[in-house]
């Protein structure tokens, strides 16, 4: 069950994250399995990921938006990164969490690209290095430092804050004379008016992203109520169960799964964008879920046909966006610490990060930071702007949130009750708190 949860974890991440990867089956990742690029250089500092250098022997090449800050800390520190990267062929039987999991216990590199469920464990087990002292952090939004704090310590900074949202075809709902939904309410009638009107599925969906939903409606006001710290502190002693907050949300999707608002067997075997894109940008599904990039990307939904916005999930508290959050993080007997400080430091910083959310058009960690969006991102923009949202990723629970989510719901859409699904959270929470 653990191995199925970190599978899924990375899958469902794997849009902004690509830490979907897998490695050996041995316990020690092989040569094989990880491919390193050198230069010759005394200041030398080693990255685990899932990317590598486009070309790493080349000047004045065009770089993704991570390679730029990485050349901009080469450039004025004098530093070499090396790219440890994760890229075995046999990716089913090992998953990059399980091989960053085993190199980071084991210091074999300095900077590694971690979901927040190895962060925790790493961080639980004293293996990270707490970076609430650099310049840096001090610019991070206050959800980023909540996201990434462990025992009280900052162990992860991402370079972006991945956004997802409902995309929808404003146009269709002008047609019919509807209000983009705010509540779980107005949703389930739009879909109702849509349907009668001879769309048969007015939400597409995929295997991964129906969790959106729930996390927007379990968390509502956790994240906006006040009271946050107490709690997940509740939460964390078992005092409040998760069932409890998630019994709404799954309640809502068996809801639309009854009445044909979701195709459920499409959405279980469905591959994010793959298996609901077409629909949507033929305009014969009005509603779509996915992430912030996804309306920029030529590839997915930046081009389409209509007038699309991109607004948050129905929830009590009105639309709701939903975050989740990566971080860089450092060994804490990383072989070149001094120097993957300092790295980490310049990647991270203002200037960087500016760089990084011009080229890709995403959401910064810094408050410090903002880059215009797309008209069509514009709802989802402002409600993150007024500090309206969920996490769907928090190393400061314990119990992992995104892909144990992702699997529960799954369930559901495989014939699962609602109370089944509650009972697997309960003993997800059982499991946590005898750690």
């Amino acid at each position: 069950m653990k191995k199925r949860i970190k599978k899924i974890t990375a899958l469902c991440l794997a849009c902004f994250t690509a830490l979907s990867l897998t490695a050996c089956t041995n316990n020690r990742p092989k040569d094989s399995d990880v491919m390193i690029f050198e230069k010759e250089n005394k200041q030398i500092v080693t990255l685990f990921s899932p990317m590598e250098k486009t070309k790493p022997d080349a000047d004045n090449v065009a770089r993704s938006a991570s390679e730029k800050t990485v050349a901009m800390a080469e450039e004025k520190l004098g530093v070499t990164v090396n790219y440890i990267t994760y890229t075995a062929e046999n990716y089913q039987d090992k998953t990059y969490d399980e091989v960053a999991l085993e190199r980071a216990r084991n210091s074999l590199d300095d900077l590694y690209l971690l979901n927040p469920d190895i962060l925790q464990a790493l961080g639980s087990e004293n293996k990270l290095m707490d970076l609430s002292s650099l310049d840096s952090a001090k610019n991070l939004r206050d959800v980023v430092k909540m996201a990434n704090t462990v025992d009280g310590k900052l162990l992860g900074i991402p370079q972006e804050v991945v956004a997802y949202g409902l995309f929808v075809n404003k146009d269709m709902f002008d047609q019919y004379n509807l209000k983009l939904p705010e509540t779980p309410e107005d949703f389930l009638e739009c879909c109702k008016v849509f349907q009668e009107n001879g769309i048969e599925t007015p939400v597409g969906a995929n295997r991964w992203w129906l969790e959106t939903f729930v996390f927007a409606q379990a968390y509502a006001d956790l994240y906006n109520g006040g009271n946050l710290e107490a709690e997940i502190a509740a939460l964390n002693s078992g005092e409040k169960k998760y069932s409890d907050y998630m019994r709404p949300g799954f309640e809502f999707l068996q809801k639309m799964m009854d009445n044909g608002y979701i195709d459920a067997k499409k959405a279980y075997i469905s591959e994010a964008i793959e298996g609901e894109g077409s629909d949507f940008l033929a305009q014969k599904t009005p509603m779509v879920m996915a992430y912030w990039s996804a309306a920029n990307a030529e590839t997915a939904y930046g081009r389409p046909d209509f007038n699309m916005q991109v607004i948050g999930f129905p929830s009590s508290h009105g639309q709701m966006p939903v975050i989740s959050i990566t971080g860089i993080s450092i060994a804490k007997n990383a072989e070149h610490a001094e120097d993957a400080v300092n790295t980490l430091n310049i990647m991270v910083s203002d200037e960087a990060l500016q760089i990084y959310a011009e080229t890709n058009k995403v959401i910064s960690p810094s408050k410090n930071v903002q880059v215009e969006c797309i008209p069509a991102l514009k709802p989802l923009n402002d409600k993150i702007n007024d500090n309206i949202f969920v996490l769907a990723t928090n190393a400061s629970m314990k119990v992992e949130q995104w892909g144990n989510t992702c699997i529960i719901v799954r369930e559901l859409l495989n014939g699962a009750s609602v109370d089944d699904c509650m009972e697997a959270f309960d003993k997800l929470q059982e499991e946590s708190l005898k750690k």
